[in-house]
């Protein structure tokens, strides 16, 4: 089957969307490529992406070409917007007029300046994954208030495919973090376990105890100088320390 180019770039992004599972993964850049992304493959002017938490917005990213317009357009939604909009719904905003919106009354911060951009429409669509909304994916395109591309319903299909792709990488990225960080609680508990068993046997051995007595030593050590049993035990097999 024949495949055009813009179906093998979006193939690409959500092959790069989903490459999470890494110790040096950025989630500010993750966001920029999905911005960069719909700037590239909707022909848009800009495109931003606002995550929401807890009723606020608390990541605010804008595509490369055009960074600082779209991150102008977001900030301008405080009171407003088509991201905000989305997110309340949970579903993709349809395109609309600016310039109809602000003769109508509609986001009034929010368009005054999308005009002043020379942004003829908008729409957003949420950025959601495993069952949570994280926020909203904005892209803003230029031409004539009113006028939106004829082709504009699929690319709101294509900016939502992109944004589920993130959101799920970001998720997966979410859980591979905590895991790594209980493996490696785990393993610094199996490790401080294992040198406290040295610890009791070298006592042991060395007063010629049994390590019931050897352990009680070493507890009541650990309290006497409010030092952590594991950091007194590693001192007792370094032999920096004889109790």
């Amino acid at each position: 089957m024949h495949r055009t180019p813009r179906e093998l770039r979006l193939a690409a992004a959500l092959v790069e969307a989903s490459d999470t599972l890494a110790d040096d993964f950025d989630t500010g850049r993750q966001l920029r490529r999905l911005a960069d992304h719909c700037v590239e493959l909707l022909a848009a002017r800009a495109a931003g992406v606002m995550v929401i938490d807890d009723g606020r917005a608390v990541t605010l990213t804008g595509s490369g070409p055009e960074q600082e317009p779209a991150l102008d357009l977001l900030r301008a939604q405080a009171d407003g917007g088509p991201c905000w909009d989305c997110y309340a719904s949970g579903q993709a905003l349809a395109p609309v007029s600016v310039g109809a919106a602000h003769a109508a009354g509609r986001w009034p911060e929010f368009t005054e300046r999308a005009l002043r951009h020379g942004v003829g429409s908008t729409f957003a669509v949420p950025l959601r994954g495993h069952g949570r909304t994280l926020g909203a994916l904005a892209v803003f395109r230029s031409g004539p208030a009113g006028h939106p591309r004829p082709d504009a319903v699929p690319d709101v299909r294509v900016a939502q495919v992109l944004a589920d792709g993130t959101a799920l990488g970001l998720g997966n990225h979410d859980r591979y973090a905590r895991c790594r960080t209980r493996a490696g609680q785990l393993q610094e508990a199996l490790s401080s376990r294992v040198r406290i068993e040295q610890a009791k046997g070298m006592l042991a051995e060395r007063w010629n105890t049994d390590v019931d007595a050897a352990f009680a030593a070493l507890r009541q050590y650990a309290r006497r100088h409010r030092l952590p049993l594991d950091r007194v035990a590693r001192a007792v097999v370094e032999r920096a320390v004889d109790l």
